[in-house]
């Protein structure tokens, strides 16, 4: 399994000089939680955005990690308002592999519970799942990437089908 980390609010800090939340080029929220793991874990920084600013390129260079690693089971954390995208995209190049994207509506930096929970549940999922496919692991929820979507007007995904 290899996790890879392209940034969202799941990873943002505080700014104190800026008085903004930034998305931080590294992966110490991800560490801070693999770090209590049992097992050891392959992770890779790539984009370090908020999920808003990504665009076909950022997406392109997933899937080429994808592509050329020798996995065939992936965790992306992600940003939440355009997950569904990535997962449309990577679905498309992919049906030969398990790929589980997660994220957080709060930093891990505000609310480590919340993405602590969806990354434990991404990484138990992608180890019990045998079908090959995109999923969406978010708010205690696990679907196929087309059954699962964001609910802006209450904050949380859930299922659709």
């Amino acid at each position: 399994m290899l996790i890879l980390n392209s940034g969202g609010t799941f990873n943002k800090r505080y700014n104190e000089i800026s008085g903004e939340l930034e998305v931080p080029y590294d992966n110490a929220a991800i560490e801070r939680i693999l770090f209590s793991a049992q097992e050891m874990y392959s992770l890779a920084g790539v984009v370090y955005k908020d999920s808003l600013e990504m665009d076909s390129n950022d997406r392109r260079m997933l899937a080429d990690i994808i592509r050329e690693s020798t996995e065939d089971t992936f965790v992306i954390v992600h940003g939440t308002d355009t997950m569904e995208l990535s997962a449309e995209f990577l679905d498309e190049v992919f049906d030969d592999r398990k790929i589980i994207i997660t994220g957080a509506m709060k930093p891990f930096e505000i609310d480590n519970i919340e993405a602590s929970l969806n990354l434990g549940m991404a990484i138990g999922y992608a180890k019990a799942v045998e079908k090959n496919g995109v999923y969406i692991c978010m708010n205690g929820l696990v679907e196929p990437w087309k059954n699962i979507q964001k609910n802006r007007n209450i904050g949380k995904f859930e299922v659709v089908r």
